[in-house]
């Protein structure tokens, strides 16, 4: 069960931004407008509601005009910054249609996007699963994958842990695999002092969660006695009020929590590089990862704000993408989710 706030009111909590801020929360949501409709309203996956603008709502051209009614998100932490951060410009152009958007981590987000569906985006910081597609697929849910951009997958420590700057995929799993987990950071290599080591990371229903355990260290599963928190504005925090600790997140909320904050550099085998920009794209840093929003086709062609939003998404995710933290998606990949947008918007009839 997700808890809402209006974002817009949360500016009061440093050090991370106010779409980071609630540390508690598990989900969010962006009143675009006080015009919105009551998502209760919707019928998901019933087509046009009574709280939808029909495809006329916009004007005998399909274009230019007032839009109502409300988009369900939810999914990703990672991804969730950007896509409030899209959220927010749009409310200047659209402030009849409500953005409600969650954050339950990508398997969350996925859980609700196939198997309730009462989502029209999922917010997803790694590809759905083969199981997730075929609960779609039972579902009748039908969807598009679109990739908004790229993360550098970060580490970090208490910038009073001045003894290790960097770890290589050996140490990682030595701190976060399932098997043995080192208790202190002398386990993890020998130089280290004999202090205690906590770690604070995504829980299994995270696509960052995933990403490490899967793609970075090639293992099954994780070590179990850690904090784990599908928000990663909860890891930051404990990382930061926790000398000694390690953790991992997405770039975005390494960058808003630098201050306090200290990233560590990873060896995959050639040597220690450390998380930015750069080295996300030109391939040195290899904990770099794939943005997506998943789009349900039936919202797509149903709910001309949907539409628009999605259109609107990809038009304004360049724009924002950085100041959010995060890096571009390669030309060709966005290309690509724009052609496959606009045909399904060609190929299908709204009501």
């Amino acid at each position: 069960m997700h808890t809402n706030l209006n974002v817009h009111t949360a500016e009061k909590d440093p050090p991370v931004r106010r779409w980071l801020t609630a540390a508690a929360l598990v989900g969010v949501a962006l009143l675009a407008g006080a015009c919105g409709s009551d998502p209760g309203e919707e019928a998901m996956g019933d087509g046009a509601a009574a709280g939808d603008t029909a495809s006329d709502g916009r004007g005998d051209d399909g274009a230019g005009g007032e839009l109502t009614g409300s988009i369900e998100i939810d999914g990703s932490s990672t991804v969730g910054p950007l896509t409030d951060a899209v959220a927010e410009e749009y409310a200047a152009e659209q402030p009849g249609v409500t953005v409600n958007l969650g954050i339950s981590g990508s398997g969350g987000g996925f859980e609700r996007f196939c198997g309730s569906g009462d989502t029209d985006i999922s917010n997803a910081s790694r590809p759905i699963k083969p199981e997730e597609a075929d609960l779609c697929a039972g579902n009748g849910i039908e969807f598009i994958e679109v990739r908004v951009g790229t993360d550098a997958l970060t580490m970090v420590t208490h910038p009073e842990t001045d003894f290790v700057d960097c770890l290589t995929t050996e140490e990682v799993t030595t701190i976060f695999g399932p098997d043995d987990p080192a208790t202190s950071w002398h386990q993890v290599r020998s130089d280290l002092p004999d202090v205690e080591l906590a770690v604070f990371a995504p829980g299994a229903d995270s696509g960052t969660y995933d990403f490490m355990v899967e793609d970075v260290l090639g293992v099954e599963g994780s070590r179990q006695d850690y904090n784990a928190a599908e928000d990663d504005n909860v890891i930051a925090n404990g990382v930061i009020g926790t000398p000694e600790s390690w953790g991992f997140f997405g770039f975005a909320y390494y960058q808003e929590n630098a201050d306090a904050l200290k990233a560590l550099a990873y060896d995959a085998g050639e040597g220690c590089v450390e998380p930015s920009v750069e080295a996300a794209q030109d391939d040195s840093y290899k904990m770099t990862r794939p943005l997506f929003i998943y789009v349900k086709q039936e919202s797509l062609a149903a709910k001309a704000h949907v539409a628009d939003f999605v259109t609107f998404y990809l038009d304004t995710v360049d724009a924002v993408i950085e100041d959010v933290g995060y890096i571009p998606a390669p030309d060709a990949e966005l290309a690509e989710a724009e052609e496959k947008i606009a045909e399904a918007l060609g190929s299908e009839t709204r009501e």
